[in-house]
């Protein structure tokens, strides 16, 4: 439906306010979570609070998620919106794990190496982690793709060898 009408980044946005929304407000996150709330109840309380400040395609699909009990799977849903978004935008998520912070130009050697594996015109929307337990190298996650190139992985390797 939101596809259709073309209000895409509008309704992320406000899935994204309703879930910091959530996160920040605990009676906010009860209402949602409770199931002693009637369908019927949560359903009008959902149209009330929403109705003129959202847009109808996120009216719609929080109604229809308070009317079939699942107004507690919003986080999933969120965050699978968001992902279909960036897609939809030709961003491709990549993250660089590293055991210490990587300099700027150490990080742009490595996106430009990685540049291969994007596809042609993609957004590449790259992130940073340090994580001391890989002991040097890196770890790289594109998508749903892992590359594993740290030290810690390859000593696992080669102790698990028969000597």
């Amino acid at each position: 439906a939101a596809s259709k009408s073309s209000p895409l980044p509008a309704v992320e946005a406000e899935l994204l306010a309703i879930r910091a929304t959530a996160a920040s407000s605990s009676s906010f996150k009860s209402f949602l979570e409770n199931p002693l709330i009637s369908r019927d109840a949560k359903t009008k309380q959902i149209q009330e609070m929403l109705g003129d400040k959202f847009s109808p395609v996120t009216v719609n699909l929080m109604t229809t998620l308070a009317g079939n009990a699942r107004l507690s799977a919003i986080n999933p849903i969120v965050d699978d919106y968001v992902k279909l978004m960036k897609a939809k935008r030709g961003e491709v998520e990549a993250t660089i794990i590293s055991a210490e912070p990587l300099t700027k130009t150490q990080t742009e050697a490595v996106a430009n190496a990685m540049k291969g594996q994007f596809p042609e015109g993609a957004k590449v929307v790259l992130s940073s982690k340090v994580d001391p337990a890989i002991l040097g190298g890196l770890q790289i996650q594109i998508g749903d793709k892992f590359l594993d190139l740290s030290v810690g992985s390859r000593i696992e390797e080669v102790s698990r060898m028969a000597v």
